[in-house]
């Protein structure tokens, strides 16, 4: 098919959800994709952080293509050993005690809201119900994570969205201190909050965060869709802070290009979810699991972790130098561009026009390469983009 018959029939078979960029990508090594007319370009999305050992990664493909001939579905009525393995790696890298499997950031972040209404329910009664979130978050677009989401543009249309959630301005202890009363049972964070702009939460906020729920038994729940899987340069972002939350949630990398979500909890909340309180039929799913397997496997080592914070660095060093840039920020492979002239959007159909896949974020550039992207593709799309910048 040409593009002019794929985007057709994109028009008139598929809801028109999504905003596309004028590409149709068919195939794809590391961090360069091609597409239907075999240009080729340099990929600093990896799908929005899903792949994280880039396009068709060899043990990758290998891994899942093993399980696929094997067994690819069984139901959560039976014991999986590849359930088991990928349960065994996220609690021994995080300390963690249990971990409930899923298909997607929003089904993780929705686990994550029962735990925390449940438990309280459980010790506390009705009427204790309340989860604080950030000003500027992004939880998921289901209707309860949508209203967990702190973003008015996402509470329309939908209603009645769920009930039970407030937000707080991000980095403002006072605006904080205000919210809590007896109603509040956890307070839900992203420590960088990634569609809402690649802004980073303070460490002075995420300190008094922390003392407040220890002190008050409010779960301290974190949101690693986006930040987890080694994108920051840790495994988990908590772990540049030496912070010990309750329960964290994952997603995107994990399965580096096949769904799968995991919510973790520690060992006071691991008998909160009992048989029937929850469950999906996909959730780890033998060849999910295979994929998380071996990306658990790869991305874990210091040695890998120091490679992303080193070239992370590197393509922010970079960055700052470029015209029309007023800002860099974020975090290992997690990064934020804010333009001078204020024009994100035009700059991204631009490098896409020029072989650069690229995100925005709010009124900003947004880069989230695959893990392992080597120097020469970076160096490739940043001459693309400081181009399309300059131009």
């Amino acid at each position: 098919m040409t593009f002019e018959e794929i985007k057709n029939d994109e028009q008139n078979y598929l809801m028109h959800t999504y905003g596309r960029f004028n590409a149709a990508l068919v195939s794809g090594k590391g961090a360069t994709a091609k597409d239907v007319d075999g240009k080729e370009y340099i990929d600093f999305t990896s799908g929005i952080g899903v792949n994280s050992l880039g396009y068709c990664d060899e043990g990758w493909v290998k891994a899942v293509t093993a399980q696929a001939g094997t067994l690819q579905h069984i139901s959560n009525l039976y014991f999986s050993p590849m359930q088991v393995e990928v349960a065994k790696k996220l609690c021994t890298l995080t300390g963690m005690d249990k971990v409930f499997l899923c298909n997607s950031g929003a089904e993780a972040n929705e686990c994550a809201i029962k735990i925390a209404r449940k438990y309280s329910y459980d010790k506390y009664g009705e009427g204790r119900q309340k989860i604080i979130t950030l000003v500027n978050s992004f939880h998921g677009r289901t209707v309860t994570t949508l209203a967990a989401t702190g973003q008015d543009v996402f509470h329309n249309f939908f209603f009645p969205f769920t009930e039970g959630f407030e937000y707080v301005k991000a980095n403002d202890i006072d605006d904080l201190h205000a919210h809590l009363n007896d109603e509040v049972c956890a307070i839900f964070v992203e420590l960088i909050q990634g569609e809402g702009g690649v802004m980073p939460l303070s460490e002075e906020f995420l300190m008094e965060i922390s003392h407040i729920c220890a002190k008050n038994d409010i779960l301290f729940m974190i949101d690693e869709v986006q930040t987890g899987i080694s994108r920051t340069g840790e495994v988990f972002s908590y772990q540049h802070y030496g912070l010990k939350p309750d329960v964290i949630t994952s997603a995107k990398g994990l399965g580096g290009g096949v769904p799968i979500g995991a919510c973790l909890c520690e060992k006071n909340l691991s008998e909160v979810m009992t048989a029937g309180t929850h469950g999906t039929t996909f959730g780890g799913n033998p060849i999910a699991c295979a994929a998380a397997n071996e990306v658990l496997a790869r991305v874990t080592t210091d040695e890998f972790l120091e490679e992303v914070r080193k070239k992370g660095e590197y393509i922010r060093e970079k960055l700052v130098t470029f015209g029309n840039v007023k800002e860099v920020r974020g975090m290992g492979l997690m990064i934020g561009i804010v333009t001078e002239k204020d024009n994100a959007k035009e700059i991204a159909a631009k490098c896409v026009e020029n072989g650069l896949l690229i995100l925005t974020a709010k009124n900003l550039l947004r880069l989230l390469p695959p893990l392992n992207i080597t120097y020469d593709e970076i160096d490739k799309g940043l001459s693309i983009l400081k181009n399309v910048m300059e131009a």
